[in-house]
């Protein structure tokens, strides 16, 4: 097999790119799936009869991708290596009844998703974006990258106390946008979106439709070595991803494994969905391209048993002024390379094994690594890796990159850290 291509710079700005063409889950696998398909790989329906052939395949459903490529000597119980990760982030999204206001304020209804820094989205200029589904039932996706909504925070002086005592949101009342003057008139807002979309008129019954930043990414710092943008949790992995698999399937055969990405929705709210990483889509394409393949029950046992997964999702980078509430012996740094995530009570997959894994591929890409542990006093978050562990019985590490501001409307990472990833990634597929 020949040398894959190995990332740069240029990797890092592909990702502000990447991030501002996909503001929301479903627009984040349609932009990985065009890449895809530039580097060779073609759909496959979940509805057809799949075939054995050799390659890059891949299949979309909602905001989910399951990409693989399959060499041309892999046998039936050839194991995979899979890259997991999620394409959605806490923001707020739109109500099925969205037409509201009061006091000659139109304003639209939306619901808290996840957990976002609320304070981030206050005072500043989103657009909004998702998925309509229409009559025909087929599906649009919009994408309003303009500022339309604003959520005002009430000024400081009829709130004397913000300062003193905090910002305290009502999550009801307070972080409903403002998109304009006037009484609310029932169906304003999806007709707004017809019209934007080029829908015709009374055709849309359906959506799923959410908030976002038009601050596009930027270059941050006086020598420019930090990246401050949306989404980085997770779209940053998912487009490591995305750009490791079409490197390693570029490369040529030689492959010992079958390499994967699995990019899920609805991390943020427990990954129980027919998109989510608790759901059946990924054992699903895993076995059905065994048996594609002429493999039997016995060869997705074995193939499953070989199998290795790096759940990749963002960590926390210790924050200089919170240091406090880190662990004081294992503070990753911006630009120190990916993070291994490690928690005993298994909040976080990974194990001395799967250590050994990441480490290898670490080592063979020329990349350091660093040891990310919570604060034995702070609650650790999760990831996809102990469900994937879990649900298809296969070995799984967690990783990730170090960034500040996580679940912020705009995180902060370090500018290396990016491409320091898709080259570790690059390196554990190629096995």
């Amino acid at each position: 097999m020949s040398a894959p291509t190995r990332f740069d710079r240029g990797h890092t700005d592909d990702l502000m790119s990447f991030l501002a063409a996909s503001p929301t889950p479903y627009h984040a696998v349609a932009t990985a799936a065009e890449r895809l398909e530039k580097a060779g790989f073609r759909q496959v329906a979940e509805t057809d009869a799949w075939d054995g052939t050799s390659g890059g395949k891949y299949v979309l459903r909602g905001g989910a991708i399951i990409a693989w490529y399959v060499p041309n000597d892999a046998e039936a119980h050839t194991p995979f290596r899979i890259i997991g990760a999620h394409t959605d982030s806490p923001n707020l999204r739109v109500k099925p009844l969205p037409d509201t206001g009061a006091h000659g304020w139109r304003q639209v209804a939306v619901e808290i998703y996840g957990g976002p820094l609320l304070n981030s989205w206050l005072d500043r200029d989103l657009g909004l974006a998702g998925r309509l589904s229409l009559r025909d039932g087929s599906t649009r996706l919009v994408n309003i990258d303009r500022p339309l909504l604003r959520v005002p925070q009430l000024a400081i002086h009829l709130d004397r106390s913000v300062s003193s005592d905090g910002l305290k949101l009502d999550k009801q009342r307070h972080l409903q946008p403002v998109w304009g003057l006037g009484d609310a008139r029932e169906g304003d807002l999806i007709s707004f979106l017809e019209e934007e979309s080029g829908v015709p008129a009374g055709q849309v019954t359906g959506w799923d439709l959410m908030t976002h930043s038009v601050e596009p990414p930027a270059y941050l710092g006086r020598d420019k070595e930090l990246l401050a943008g949306p989404r980085m949790d997770n779209l940053l992995s998912v487009h490591a991803a995305t750009a490791a698999l079409a490197a390693v399937a570029a490369a040529g055969s030689g492959l010992s494994y079958i390499p994967v990405l699995a990019a899920f929705d609805h991390e943020e709210n427990g990954s129980q969905s027919d998109t989510g990483a608790d759901g059946p889509l990924l054992g699903s394409v895993l076995e059905r391209s065994v048996f594609a393949r002429g493999g039997s029950y016995e060869d997705r046992a074995r193939a499953f048993a070989g199998t290795v997964c790096l759940s990749c999702d963002t960590g926390h980078a210790v924050h200089p002024n919170y240091a406090e509430r880190h662990d004081p012996t294992h503070h990753p740094r911006a630009n120190g390379g990916p993070i291994l995530k490690v928690n005993v009570n298994n909040r976080y997959a990974t194990d001395g094994t799967g250590r050994a894994v990441f480490a290898a591929a670490c080592e063979r890409a020329g990349v350091p690594f660093q040891s990310f542990v919570s604060n034995n006093s702070m609650p650790c978050g999760t990831t996809i890796g102990p469900i994937t562990a879990a649900r298809h019985g296969i070995r799984t590490v967690d990783i990730g990159v170090a960034i500040l501001s996580m679940h912020s409307a705009r995180e902060l990472c370090g500018d290396q850290d990016p491409f320091l990833l898709a080259n570790a990634l690059t390196a554990f597929l190629e096995g």
